[in-house]
């Protein structure tokens, strides 16, 4: 083909970086936003937070220095000598250690001391682990020094729930092939384990996790007139659980008595005390703090009528620095002019859209607490179906607009923090002629299962029946689905014994 020059006229449309910023930040979440509005502190001088709560702190710190540097370093400390410097070693000397066997891969290591100790303080505020909670009760026994570091493998290979999941041959693998490791070792360091503190750690399975506990319960029986029975309880219970653990996790109860010859009172005893026992025993050392959700809405009754709040807690409060535009106003003809203007122009965009985006999450919020009225004073047995489109040609956005507002976003409820996409949902028709939320159907499925007798507990067909009753029709795998949504157990697995 020939190549050749044409002129032509067309439009189409382009995101400007004003809106693609306001649609980005749109959909951010509280920690994403005040994460975005950081790095935008850091990267643009002319922004600065009205509401920081460290401003006047940083100020007079400053003004301190400043005054500080006008008195000279000495002054700075009013006058203070300066401390002495810590002896290297504290203890006078230095000692030295137990000797350490040549078997010292990794593990020994772990024995000897730091070289910095930490202070009383930090000390007090540290949480023990488990690995810390295990080395602690090793180092008071009296295992041999090879014995000790054969237990801190295993140490270090225990899960955070307490279970070893690292099979013992692979634990032998990684020694190294001079210390002639034999498996009968680990066996034996592995039971002086599964001894330590709390009962079933180092276990390999979970009917090994609860024997081991079953264990510890069968040495600690003393003798009373209750011996006996405690007795065949435990010896039962460790029977069930090391043949028939999956029988009694189905809750067949009439098979369990076939194989196991026990009545039901014994049966319900055994029930009582494997429920009472921990299937994760190092669970109770996890640090991991918990997640804390900060409402953007917070719904509040007014007049009569349920309003949507913006929470003034998540609202960033942005200005430009008067200081710095006062100097861009004033030196216009450097040459450096250019960048500041751009610089002034995104400091001005980002407040503008801040503003925009919480306007926007605020009518959007409204628009769902107008619709969903009825749930704010009765709960969820009384939400009505509600799509994103609905709430879009309310407010006169786009349905895009409204999913990107809606996610991540939190609202402070009479019935607690929930998400913006939880009143939204589908409908299921009614005898009437009407529809019926997916989420009041889940609500009162909830509420037929919390009604029902332990002895004879529903099934999905019934419920489906009882809700046919009430005029919602719904089918069997339906409740089914709904049921599972709720993390409620199957009929078999309710039922009692």
């Amino acid at each position: 083909m020939k190549a050749s020059i044409q002129l032509r006229l067309a439009q189409h449309l382009a995101l400007t970086p004003q809106l693609q910023q306001s649609i980005r930040l749109l959909q951010l979440s509280t920690l994403e936003l005040n994460q975005e509005l950081e790095q935008a502190l850091i990267e643009n001088p002319l922004l600065e937070r009205d509401d920081d709560p460290l401003a006047g702190h940083a100020r007079l710190a400053a003004d301190g220095a400043i005054l500080d540097a006008g008195r000279g370093p000495e002054a700075a400390h009013d006058g203070a000598e300066p401390e002495a410097a810590a002896p290297p070693d504290s203890h006078g000397g230095s000692e030295e250690g137990p000797d350490v066997p040549a078997l010292e891969w990794g593990a020994a290591r772990e024995f000897r001391e730091d070289d910095e100790e930490p202070s009383a303080l930090g000390w007090a505020a540290a949480e023990t682990t488990l690995r810390d909670h295990l080395r602690q009760q090793l180092s008071s026994t009296q295992a041999s020094p090879r014995d000790r570091v054969l237990i801190g493998l295993l140490i270090e290979a225990v899960e955070d729930d307490g279970y070893l999941r690292t099979t013992l041959d692979e634990i032998r693998a990684m020694c190294p092939p001079s210390e002639c490791v034999e498996l009968d070792e680990l066996t034996a360091a592995l039971r002086l384990l599964q001894s330590f503190d709390p009962v079933g750690v180092g276990a390999r399975s979970l009917d090994e996790c609860l024997g081991l506990q079953i264990d510890a319960g069968l040495q600690a029986i003393s003798a009373g007139k209750n011996a006996v029975q405690q007795l065949q309880c435990l010896m039962l219970a460790r029977q069930v659980v090391s043949e028939h653990l999956l029988l009694f996790a189905n809750r067949d109860f009439a098979k369990l008595k076939k194989l196991t010859g026990a009545s039901d009172e014994q049966l319900r005893a055994v029930h009582h005390l494997i429920h009472g026992l921990n299937p994760r025993p190092g669970l109770g050392f996890a640090t991991t703090a918990p997640d804390y959700v900060v409402p953007d809405i917070m719904v509040r009754r007014q007049k009569g009528r349920w309003t949507a709040q913006l929470n003034p807690e998540v609202m960033p409060r942005l200005r430009v620095n008067q200081a710095y535009a006062t100097i861009f106003k004033r030196e216009k003809s450097q040459s450096s002019h250019a960048s500041w203007a751009a610089r002034l122009q995104e400091a001005r965009w980002l407040i503008r859209n801040l503003r925009q985006r919480f306007q926007t999450i605020q009518r959007v919020s409204q628009a769902i607490v107008d619709r969903q009225s009825h749930f704010f004073s009765h709960g969820a047995i009384a939400m009505r179906p509600l799509v994103l489109r609905e709430i879009a040609d309310a407010v006169g956005l786009h349905e895009s607009t409204v999913s990107r507002v809606t996610a991540n976003k939190y609202m402070a409820t009479p019935f607690g923090v929930l998400e913006l996409r939880y009143f939204f949902g589908s409908h299921v028709a009614t005898d009437a002629g009407g529809a019926a939320s997916s989420t009041a159907i889940r609500a009162l499925i909830g509420q037929l299962i919390a009604a029902e007798d332990p002895n004879k507990p529903l099934s999905d067909s019934r419920i489906a029946e009882l809700l046919g009753g009430q005029g919602i029709v719904v089918a069997r795998r339906t409740v089914a689905k709904y049921r599972e949504l709720l993390h409620i157990p199957p009929l078999a697995l309710r039922k009692s014994l």
